[in-house]
């Protein structure tokens, strides 16, 4: 591909990259420069392939068309900015959000799409008795479910599909506290933080417990205000749905017991926690050869794998008198993750890549 210089090539080159991006299932574009030419990269089903590269007479334009569009300072480029395009200004389908940030070899620009559609709880593809299992939490009056699982594991998916069933059920007042929020769901109430201006996690979940909640979710759990929050909450009726970085699901229990000194109240409160990953599944055009639907990888989409446990009233004695350790899943990740390969969704090495050996 060959690029001119000017203001009229950045523009094709910004609208052209987004929609092919778009168009082959990316959620992420990646532009960095690298001394005298920028790459380009998209994220595909959690991994990122290199695309192109501009040279940097272009670059500097697309970077300057990007930040124009995302309503930033167009030479800004020392100091980091955020900012949003909508889609009727560019073209695609989805809003993109827009991060830059400074480096050595010079500017970063990410850029990613925001989902229009909200996916159902059916069309996660959870093992059956996973969502289940979610699916019975959202029917209760209170208590806190925990999903853990690593950067891009499929977190915040399933929390706006738990969302989205609740919506759909009706007759309840939805708060939510996101860092950032992603999608717009109609008849909830959602709330951005801005910790540069004071509004962390804490402080808006503190406040909004006074604005009637019955259900409340949190994007994060980050320290032990939240936590401690987020416990009382689902003692004093209200169901509550949040994340939390660990392991595993044991590992969940673990921390929050750290964070929270009454554990009384912490086993008392959490009634699920779900610990999940995304495995690529096997590009069926080409029969995992390569082919471009999967720029050649092999792979093409993902499906969810989760391990799960239900604290009952049995397994909070348990681990009143054996510790957290007793806390273990029925069925592990692996043994799902087993049951994919047999069934040709997706191959050893894609488990490996994802979970372990």
């Amino acid at each position: 591909m060959v690029h001119m210089g000017s203001e009229d090539e950045a523009i094709g080159v910004v609208q052209d990259l987004l929609i092919r991006a778009e168009k082959v299932g990316a959620s992420d574009v990646h532009i960095q420069m690298l001394q005298d030419e920028a790459q380009v990269s998209f994220r595909m089903d959690g991994l990122l392939s290199p695309i192109e590269t501009l040279p940097k007479r272009v670059s500097d334009r697309v970077f300057g068309r990007i930040k124009y569009l995302a309503k930033l300072k167009t030479y800004q480029d020392a100091m980091p900015q955020d900012g949003r395009i909508e889609k009727a200004d560019i073209g695609t389908v989805n809003d993109i959000r827009i991060s830059t940030y400074p480096t050595v070899t010079g500017e970063k620009v990410v850029l990613r799409f925001f989902p229009e559609d909200i996916q159902t709880m059916e069309s996660l593809t959870f093992p059956d008795d996973a969502r289940q299992a979610l699916e019975e939490f959202l029917t209760l009056k209170s208590g806190l479910l925990l999903l853990t699982g690593p950067a891009g594991s499929g977190k915040t998916t399933t929390i706006y599909a738990g969302l989205r069933h609740l919506v759909e059920q009706g007759g309840k007042h939805i708060i939510t506290v996101e860092d950032p929020v992603e999608q717009v769901v109609q008849g909830v109430m959602q709330t951005e933080v801005n910790e540069a201006r004071g509004l962390t996690f804490a402080k808006a979940a503190r406040h909004l417990m006074r604005q009637d909640p019955e259900v409340l979710v949190i994007g994060e759990v980050r320290d032990d205000e939240t936590a401690q929050i987020a416990t009382r909450a689902a003692l004093t009726g209200h169901l509550v749905m949040s994340t939390l970085h660990a392991g595993s699901c044991q590992g969940v229990l673990e921390r929050l017991m750290l964070m929270c000194p009454d554990n009384y109240a912490v086993l008392s409160s959490l009634v699920l926690v779900a610990n999940q990953r995304l495995v690529r599944r096997l590009c069926q055009k080409c029969e995992a050869k390569g082919c471009g639907d999967c720029l050649d990888s092999g792979y093409k989409d993902r499906v969810p794998i989760m391990e799960w446990v239900k604290l009952d009233d049995k397994v909070r004695d348990r681990v009143r008198k054996d510790g957290p350790t007793y806390l273990k899943p029925s069925v592990s990740m692996l043994d799902f993750a087993r049951i994919l390969v047999a069934e040709g969704i997706t191959d050893q090495a894609e488990i490996e890549r994802a979970i372990g050996s």
